[in-house]
């Protein structure tokens, strides 16, 4: 599984809140009124002063000591489900196996005191795991665990129903956080771990009814897996994989390695918004081979420099971009809270380049180019169905393909200043595009077919956006590189009734 850039493949607290204002500039005389795209964000800033715990033992629970080792563990084994533990303050440390970790029993607590550490001393791969539901972690710093690749170090096993607030969880490999349904995960800093700072897989079934909200998510992928593993598409803060029911809100995302948040293979009703994402190395959001999203009141700035830059300066002319919407689109027969992708109300400022639309004429189900390994669209249960020749006509001929359709895209700001980048060229571009199909010999996508289709029958469409700085516009193929006037007129006529101001900046 993983992303597909062109046509390459790229295999698989309280808070302490600061209120941003994303600000506008006047209009030219003839142009239209400006649409409104300011808004304010509530951003969690909570790694400096993370939210104290309780200084003594809440009534009825059990008091861990860090002088003994594995006490944590050995009195999660002997007490009952539904026990409240209050951990000391001070460094507690598990038994120096790899394998040690606590097992909580269903609806158990674990409540740190000021200054309590649960540290992994870089020996034991696990902190919390096992399939109980229910369990609840808060005011805690979890640290120094070694989980191996893709695996994660609190809630290990992906159970359902926890609640992991106000906690730290940083310098660990792996993911600091994997996902169970129904898990919120709030006021929490998910600082410096190897991969992500959490990633919601579970290896059976879907997780439905997830909440993000207010957390700090900053400096992850320490351990640079994409240079480790070229294309793994493996790393950045967050990533999301077959999450039905996410909501992504005023989190700050920012300075990690890679792609700040990324929605992975048949996830399907999200709601990200209010968040503040900057400075991180790759795109700010990637939604990949998924359904129906809504994305609005997000500050994204300063962007994929490192990244973008990295193909602009190789000769890449595909259209790198903060905002890449791969594979995915809005779909009214899959339940959700809408039937599109809408993109709205959004403050763009100094990324490297904007929003791109793209489809992979070769990604398909039952297709070697489909690099979310045996996974099919969630319209086709039955994968083997998705081959000659039965693939050629309807209705699998347009339900075993993932398809950037009904993405709507309004009342946007985009705001470039390239002084500020360091760039002259590459980093200016808004796009809607697919390859020329030509794999494998029995695709009935060869061609051009789907490149016409994104661009012109899928009902992908800019509208009453602002656009402050020199932006250019890519559709069809990346060959076509156009202006305003040419991305507004015949045949594309896409962004009716938005605004260009060329200058720099705005």
């Amino acid at each position: 599984m993983g992303i597909m850039w062109r046509h390459r493949a790229l295999p698989a607290a309280p808070l302490a809140l600061a209120l941003l204002a994303a600000t506008g500039c006047e209009g030219t005389p003839d142009a239209q009124p400006e649409p409104t795209a300011a808004h304010s964000t509530s951003v969690a800033r909570v790694c400096d002063k993370p939210a104290a715990g309780p200084a003594k033992a809440p009534a009825g629970a059990v008091t861990v000591d860090p002088a003994v080792v594995g006490d944590l563990a050995a009195k999660t084994r002997n007490s009952p489900p539904h026990t409240t533990f209050w951990l000391r303050p001070g460094r507690h440390t598990l038994a120096p196996d790899r394998y040690a970790q606590v097992i909580p029993k269903e609806g158990n607590s674990y409540l740190g005191a000021p200054g309590a550490v649960l540290d992994g001393r870089r020996t034991n791969q696990y902190a919390f795991g096992g399939t109980a539901r229910g369990v609840t972690v808060r005011h805690l710093t979890v640290q120094g665990f070694v989980a191996p690749h893709d695996e994660g170090v609190v809630n290990h096993d992906s159970a359902d129903g926890w609640v992991i607030e106000h906690t730290t969880i940083q310098q660990n490999s792996g993911a600091g956080l994997m996902a169970g349904a129904d898990q919120q995960v709030r006021a929490n800093c998910l600082r410096g771990n190897g991969q992500y700072g959490m990633n919601a897989y579970k290896a059976t079934g879907r997780i439905s009814g997830l909440v993000v909200e207010g957390n700090e998510i900053v400096g992850n992928n320490t351990d640079d897996w994409e240079r480790r593993r070229p294309g793994c598409g493996c790393a950045g803060g967050v990533k999301f994989w077959a999450v039905d029911g996410a909501d992504v809100r005023r989190n700050w995302v920012h300075d990690n390695r890679g792609a700040g948040l990324w929605a992975d293979t048949n996830n399907n009703d999200f709601r990200i918004e209010d968040n503040l994402l900057e400075d991180n190395d790759g795109a700010a959001l990637i939604y990949e081979t998924s359904y129906n999203a809504v994305i609005r009141k997000n500050t994204i700035r300063r962007n994929n420099w490192v990244e973008g830059r990295r193909y602009a300066d190789s000769g890449d002319t595909f259209p790198f971009a903060t905002i890449y919407v791969s594979e995915s689109g809005g779909e009214p027969r899959i339940r959700a809270r809408t039937d599109k992708i809408e993109i709205y109300r959004n403050v763009l400022e100094n990324n490297w380049s904007g929003i791109t639309l793209w489809e992979n004429a070769d990604r398909f189900c039952n297709s070697p180019a489909n690099t979310s390994s045996g996974a099919c669209t969630l319209l086709v249960k039955d994968t083997d169905r998705c081959a000659r020749p039965a693939i050629a006509r309807a209705p699998l001929y347009a339900d075993c393909r993932w398809k950037t359709q009904r993405v709507d895209i309004h009342d946007n700001r985009f705001v470039l200043d390239k002084s500020v980048l360091d760039c002259t060229v590459k980093c200016d571009r808004m796009a809607v595009l697919a390859n020329y199909g030509t794999y494998p010999d029995w695709s009935p996508y060869q061609g051009e077919r789907v490149a016409e289709a994104i661009t012109r029958t899928q009902h992908n469409r800019w509208h009453d956006n602002v656009y402050l700085g020199p932006w250019s516009f890519v559709a069809h193929d990346p060959g076509r590189l156009l202006d305003s006037w040419q991305w507004q007129g015949a045949p594309y006529r896409q962004d009716a009734g938005s605004v260009f101001r060329a200058r720099d900046g705005g």
